[in-house]
Parts: C-alpha cells; sequence; structure tokens
C-alpha cells in the first residue's frame, strides 16, 4: 500500500484531519526527510542514502514522523520528541497555548479524538525543530 492507497482508506470522519496534518508536518520539515510507508503508517523518514546504516530494528530508512488514522484518535508518532528531553518539553509546556484539551500522549504518541480540535499549527511547529543531521545525531546518541 502507498500513501495514497493509506488515504483513500481511512474513514470520512478523520480523513480531513489526517491530511490536513499529513500536508502540515511536511510543509515544515526541514531538508532531508522523504515520505514512505513504513510499518503501515505514512512516515516520514531519513532516506536510505542519506543514513545507509537504516533503523536498527528491521534496517529500513530511519523513521522519523509517522502519522496514523486509528479507529478513534488521529495519532503522530514523533521519534525525536521520544528522545529529546529539551523537545518534550517545549511541547508539553506549548500545548495549552494551542488546545484547551488535556494532553493525551505516549512516549512518542500523540493523540488527538476529536478531527475538529488538532493544533495544525502547533505540530508544524514542532515538526520543523529538528533537522535530519540532529536527529541521526540523537539516534546515533543511543537515547532512544
Amino acid at each position: 500500500m502507498d500513501i495514497e492507497e493509506y488515504i483513500r482508506q481511512i474513514d470520512d470522519r478523520w480523513r480531513g484531519a489526517f491530511i490536513e496534518v499529513w500536508r502540515t508536518i511536511g510543509e515544515n520539515l526541514p531538508e532531508g526527510f522523504q515520505a514512505e510507508m513504513q510499518h503501515g503508517m505514512p512516515t516520514y523518514v531519513v532516506p536510505k542514502k542519506t543514513y545507509p546504516e537504516g533503523y536498527h530494528v528491521d534496517g529500513k530508512a530511519l523513521p522519523f514522523i509517522s502519522v496514523a488514522a486509528q479507529k478513534r484518535h488521529l495519532a503522530i508518532y514523533h521519534m525525536g520528541i521520544y528522545s529529546d528531553n529539551e523537545l518534550y518539553e517545549w511541547f508539553t509546556e506549548t500545548y495549552p497555548e494551542h488546545m484547551t484539551t488535556k494532553l493525551n500522549m505516549g512516549k512518542s504518541c500523540i493523540r488527538f479524538s476529536n478531527p475538529d480540535r488538532v493544533p495544525y499549527a502547533l505540530l508544524g511547529e514542532l515538526a520543523g525543530k529538528m533537522t535530519a543531521e540532529e536527529w541521526i545525531e540523537l539516534y546515533e546518541s543511543g537515547k532512544m
């Protein structure tokens, strides 16, 4: 399945929010990332031509941000926020400036349960805060 096929199969309730999140992230990511399907989700990765070692789990391109439309929520998996305490703190402190709802977040997964209440500007800003080179350096530091 490619990204376009993934989008076509998203439930109508989530499709618009998914498309807007995916577009916002893509427009704000620094140079050096590319979009592909990984682990069943549209994912922005550091391509193998840039980082030939790839992801230690499966040897594929190094994942950075994935977006998934689930049955009950939209999920953004940001590997950098999981590994960078300063980025995590910035996001959790800035979130209330954009949203009145409680942050629903795991280690790397940010979940939104209402497709009409997604902080696109905040997600765009988050996407732009780490370059591919910074992500590789953080990944190689073993903080994963």
